[in-house]
């Protein structure tokens, strides 16, 4: 009997029976908490990733071209079939689609006057990428950033303050910054090795000045 009435005591004690409850209410509490706090944070990365991106393109549209060659000379050029001559149009289809990575840049979608001499200006893509780091951190790498360069059918051969010669920014291209290929490392999801991706942000400001290494 005294075994028996012992197994009946222990069944009736609830001494332990709070910190069983607690043990199993903090792990949901402190998980809830780590993924509200991640939520805030993914938020705040999004937005800050989207100001670099603004900020790529606008050191790009006031600085000089990533690609090499935008500044040729179109007067006496053959596009589409009509030659162009002082004062004409430049269309939209000369320039074509420039793509450049850290790497290279992409002619392949670029107007015949450009297909032949996709040059990659080095220098000016890493000062892209260092004004957008101002903003992103280290984050962002070259490998994240492309920048595109898109006819948009302004600009005149021969402008007049160039005299029609060679060197001005005669074509006014719609320049684009694109960030890509960029993940949030969550504090709940590291736990189990996995980050969440980030969406890609692209920002596109006509060119400006096209020269130069400093934007204010």
């Amino acid at each position: 009997m005294s075994a028996l009435r012992l197994i009946m005591r222990l069944m009736r004690d609830t001494g332990g029976a709070s910190a069983e409850e607690f043990a199993l209410v903090v792990p949901v509490f402190l998980l809830f908490v780590f993924a509200t706090i991640d939520a805030g944070n993914y938020g705040w990365t999004l937005n800050r990733d989207e100001k670099a991106t603004q900020m790529g393109v606008r050191m790009a549209a006031v600085t000089a071209p990533v690609v090499g060659n935008l500044t040729l000379d179109f007067v006496g050029q053959s596009v589409g079939g009509t030659t162009l001559a002082q004062g004409d149009p430049i269309p939209a289809s000369a320039l074509g689609v420039i793509s450049c990575t850290s790497t290279a840049c992409d002619c392949s979608q670029a107007g015949t006057l450009f297909a032949n001499s996709c040059t990659l200006n080095t220098t000016s893509f890493n000062a892209i990428v260092r004004r957008m780091q101002k903003v992103a951190g280290n984050n962002v790498t070259a490998a994240n950033v492309v920048v595109e360069y898109r006819g948009s059918g302004l600009g005149y051969a021969g402008d007049s303050s160039c005299n029609g010669g060679t060197g001005c920014m005669q074509i006014s291209p719609l320049v684009s910054v694109r960030l890509r290929n960029m993940t949030y490392p969550s504090l709940t999801l590291q736990v189990f090795g996995a980050s969440v991706p980030i969406p890609q942000f692209t920002a596109t400001l006509p060119m400006e000045d096209g020269s130069g290494s400093l934007s204010n």
